[in-house]
């Protein structure tokens, strides 16, 4: 009520909550105008979903333009009928030059740019690369009026400026793009859309700066940037370094994992590329020096680990470059393991032209690595750990003893050379963290934690609402299985130990009951013998002890037991 402009936008959804909160906001603010001190103005942002269904007044023609002076023959879509009453509806409401509510429709086009909305299914199927190509519903050949977001701003802004006394106004580009020319969505009913719209209100009375008048197809570039901003999708790209058997490859199979990246290997890059080779496939990246001759691949894919010679050196430097400038790695980024080992191939891979014969700085961004951890350990830890190895893994990594000690050796040899790999990249300022590895941990948690503390949290896109809800499902799952088999375990741990305590209170008892009777028997069997020491020894021993006590011998013992008692005629004992 305190506002003197209005803009409500129902154009980006097809729910009919939204279509009756608007309808019950302008229907307020007609029921107060007469207590407006000043003219408002309430614009309506729809769609041209509400022409949908509109066919020329020539049937005929059905290549024909449908100008927006046409505005009152405009059918809608039908999931779209909702949107059409409230049209009307504020062209109704807002009658009369001296109404105190003017009311204005935009047919807003499709929406792009930004981050996009209706289109970001595609950005993003083009952006994960998880399919061959972008899907197309239908033929695609059907004609989407679309509008920049920037641009249907502009609109807004020039109505509430000049006032035009056109009250319906279509909003949308000068581009005459099909589904296929923009695509190149699954349920979205608005790209089923099939129109060719002719405006003159906002090209001839607006004064638009232009964001985007060619349409999307024109300015995909930069519609693409404004994606990647909105989304805050910025390609990582981390190289590992390494002697062998120091877990560069787990942990950069664990990093991809993370921050949904790709993995590259050495070999499997040349398996790839000989794989394209052979099935006659090339790629639409121009290479200066060589056309990727199967042979040399295949003498690459044998000796990968250590190239030899100048030819296949810059052969594989070509399809390492290729890989790199691949859209998966620019897009998402990438985990480069262990390569490449020496300062020149580094240099050769990552320094532009005019910087190869110099020492200049000068490097490619766009596929340089932004990280480089340089992981480490020594020979002994390194042999233990491969030595602890199944024999069958050893071979699969050669990691055998007749393989195993010439890599480490070399990687050793390349180490303490003059200028490392490492000494290139701190050249051009991208300064390696050096990693200590010292325990056997297989998971890598420690190195993990340090890595996306540096690296930071992940640009890319995260799961989807429904893979998170099905992680989510099966992380409950895990749990309730967890705690169901720790309560069983549980269950069976006290079962067993009161199994134990009552058994022992079992033999308790009879042990009891066996010491009681072998009691009792001693008992029985000591009386006689009671009796007669009563009678015939004590009395005998009694004095005795007192005559000892009184003449105090040097044994006593000698004296009771082995001396005939003087005072008696026989032997106490």
């Amino acid at each position: 009520m305190e506002c003197d402009v209005v803009v409500y936008n129902i154009s980006e959804s097809a729910t009919q909550q939204q279509v009756e909160e608007a309808t019950w906001v302008l229907t307020a603010l007609h029921n107060e105008m007469l207590s407006f001190t000043s003219q408002k103005l309430f614009i309506l942002v729809s769609t041209v979903m509400t022409w949908a269904m509109t066919k020329p007044q020539n049937p005929d023609e059905t290549d024909v333009l449908v100008s927006e002076e046409q505005f009152i023959r405009r059918r809608p879509h039908p999931a779209f009928r909702k949107h059409h009453s409230l049209e009307k509806l504020v062209l109704n409401l807002a009658k009369g030059k001296k109404s105190k509510l003017a009311g204005y429709v935009v047919a807003s086009g499709l929406q792009y740019g930004k981050g996009e909305d209706l289109f970001h299914y595609f950005f993003k199927v083009s952006w994960l690369m998880e399919f061959p190509k972008v899907p197309i519903f239908g033929h695609g050949t059907n004609y989407i009026p679309t509008i920049h977001v920037s641009d249907l701003g502009g609109v807004i802004q020039n109505i509430i400026q000049l006032r035009p006394r056109p009250k319906y106004i279509v909003a949308i580009d000068n581009s005459r793009n099909t589904l296929e020319d923009i695509v190149q969505p699954e349920e979205l009913e608005c790209l089923g859309i099939n129109l060719r719209l002719e405006t003159f209100i906002i090209n001839d009375f607006f004064n638009l700066s232009w964001t985007s008048e060619a349409g999307m197809v024109e300015n995909m570039d930069n519609i693409v940037q404004e994606y990647k901003d909105a989304w805050q999708l910025l390609p990582i790209r981390i190289l590992l370094l390494g002697p062998p058997a120091v877990g560069k490859t787990t942990l950069a199979g664990k990093l991809c994992h993370h921050y949904r990246l790709h993995q590259i290997k050495l070999k499997e890059v040349l398996e790839e590329k000989i794989a394209q080779l052979v099935s006659g496939s090339r790629t639409a990246h121009t290479y200066q020096t060589v056309d990727f001759p199967l042979t040399a691949v295949l003498q690459l894919q044998e000796n990968c680990f250590v190239p030899s010679g100048r030819l296949v050196d810059r052969l594989l430097f070509e399809i390492v470059e290729e890989k790199l400038n691949s859209k998966p790695c620019k897009n998402q980024g990438f985990v480069l393991d262990g390569f490449p080992k020496t300062y020149e191939q580094a240099k050769m891979i990552f320094s532009e032209d005019l910087a190869l014969m110099s020492k200049a700085p000068a490097y490619k961004q766009a596929i340089a690595p932004e990280y480089v951890f340089a992981l480490d350990a020594s020979d002994d830890f390194l042999t233990r750990r491969v030595q602890g190895l199944p024999e069958n893994v050893a071979e699969k990594m050669r990691y055998t003893q007749d393989e195993f000690v010439p890599r480490l050796t070399k990687h050793r040899q390349l180490s303490g050379a003059e200028e490392t790999v490492c000494d290139y990249f701190d050249q051009i300022e991208i300064h390696p963290l050096h990693i200590e590895v010292r325990t056997d941990d297989p998971e890598y948690t420690d190195i993990m934690k340090m890595i996306t503390r540096v690296v930071g949290p992940p640009k890319n896109y995260g799961l989807s609402p429904e893979e998170q809800e099905e992680q989510d499902q099966k992380k409950e799952e895990e749990r309730r299985q967890k705690r169901s088999a720790e309560a069983a375990e549980r269950k069976l741990r006290n079962e067993a130990v009161l199994a134990e305590m009552a058994a022992q209170y079992e033999d308790w008892k009879n042990l009891s009951e066996v010491t009681r009777q072998e009691s009792e028997q001693l008992e029985v069997q000591a009386l006689p013998l009671r009796n007669y020491l009563m009678k015939y020894v004590m009395p005998s021993l009694t004095e005795a002890m007192v005559k000892c006590s009184e003449i105090k011998p040097e044994d006593p013992v000698d004296f009771l037991v082995f001396k005939k008692n003087p005072f008696q005629q026989n032997y106490l004992c």
